[in-house]
């Protein structure tokens, strides 16, 4: 397991290189080129000046999150396989600049979705939350913003401004796409860039859908265990895998975890560890990386990871805003930090345990 930490770069990140690399433990970053649009083509000379900005504070670029998929490719449009031809020349550059880990979903107009980016907490720490209850009383066109609004400035990732701009059209477009036709298109999308990933040794790591249930009548179809393992026996290479995130999971309490990890080993490539705490149904608040903080057992979790022999990189998720940190909505430095130095203690007791 390497540990890591999510940066959006010297542009966008209120945290830096030199903080992240002051993390116990910490030997890379999950990071991306920030100012690139879905569809568009990264460029290797970008790449390398990212990737060489990261070796210089003495940490590794530990994989990418994300390479978004444009829309028409989750739609199925006529104009996917050029789309699809311009992701296929970003992993080749990738390859080439030796960046072998993609995460990316496959959630149609919104990425993550919550109710509230700043939920107040009674020891004084702010949380990303969600409730159905209120969702169901937005208009989606206008969950933009209210997201936007909340964000402290920030651009967030997944909210592409200019994508979202369109949110009507995109609502209209997504109209005749369910489940079983979003997953199709997934395949397809798939099938299309395995060459290359084989190629070039790039491991393609679907983020689970978060929450893990239908928000705004969209389609969920990478959401629990049967609908994923479908996923990884429909493009049944190596390079085709999973970013198992803890808490796009844990929001529905019916997923068991630690048995999932276990039952999808060797197709894990990268992990995204936090907790949550269910507050009814459709309803949790996301919470401090500790067990007892939350609803998920952080150290069965852990154990989990290390008995299917997890080699790739595991980063804190979303952390609170403590100690008056000013940052994009769950991505300040301390909490995240905690939750590192709190998972790579889990790490060393597992390891020590089991060598005894």
């Amino acid at each position: 397991m390497k540990m890591t930490l999510r940066w959006f770069g010297n542009k966008y990140d209120t945290v830096t290189l030199e903080q992240i690399r002051q993390i116990p433990g910490c030997v890379g970053v999950i990071t991306t080129l920030y100012d690139t649009k879905p569809g568009e083509v990264w460029r290797r000379e970008a790449i390398r000046a990212m990737k060489e900005e990261v070796e210089a504070a003495g940490l590794e670029v530990s994989g990418i999150e994300s390479v978004n998929i444009h829309d028409d490719i989750k739609i199925g449009l006529p104009t996917r396989d050029k789309y699809i031809a311009n992701y296929i020349e970003t992993l080749e550059n990738l390859g080439k600049e030796g960046i072998e880990l993609v995460c990316y979903n496959f959630m149609p107009v919104f990425d993550w979705t919550r109710s509230d980016l700043a939920k107040k907490r009674p020891d004084g720490s702010t949380v990303l939350s969600y409730d159905q209850e209120l969702i169901d009383k937005i208009d989606p066109t206008k969950m933009f913003e209210e997201m936007d609004s909340n964000a402290n400035g920030f651009p967030l990732p997944g909210w592409e401004p200019e994508r979202l701009a369109r949110i009507k059209e995109l609502f209209e477009m997504y109209k005749g796409v369910d489940e079983e036709k979003l997953f199709e298109n997934l395949v397809y999308f798939l099938k299309a860039i395995m060459p290359t990933c084989q190629k070039y040794g790039v491991k393609m790591a679907i983020h689970m859908d978060d929450p893990a249930w239908s928000v705004f009548g969209l389609p969920r179809i990478i959401n629990n265990k049967k609908n994923i393992q479908r996923m990884l026996d429909a493009v049944p290479m190596v390079n085709n895998g999973l970013t198992l995130c803890t808490g796009s999971l844990g929001s529905d309490p019916n997923n068991d975890i630690p048995d999932m990890i276990r039952s999808f080993k060797g197709r894990i490539h990268f992990g995204h560890v936090r907790n949550l705490i269910h507050l009814g149904p459709g309803k949790f608040d996301e919470a401090a990386h500790l067990s007892s903080d939350g609803s998920l057992d952080m150290y069965e979790i852990m154990k989990a990871f290390y008995d299917i022999g997890m080699e790739g990189p595991i980063r804190p998720d979303h952390g609170r805003m403590v100690w008056g940190e000013k940052a994009m909505p769950g991505y300040g430095l301390y909490d995240r930090a905690l939750g590192a130095t709190y998972l790579n203690g889990i790490w060393e007791a597992i390891d020590k345990t089991a060598r005894k």
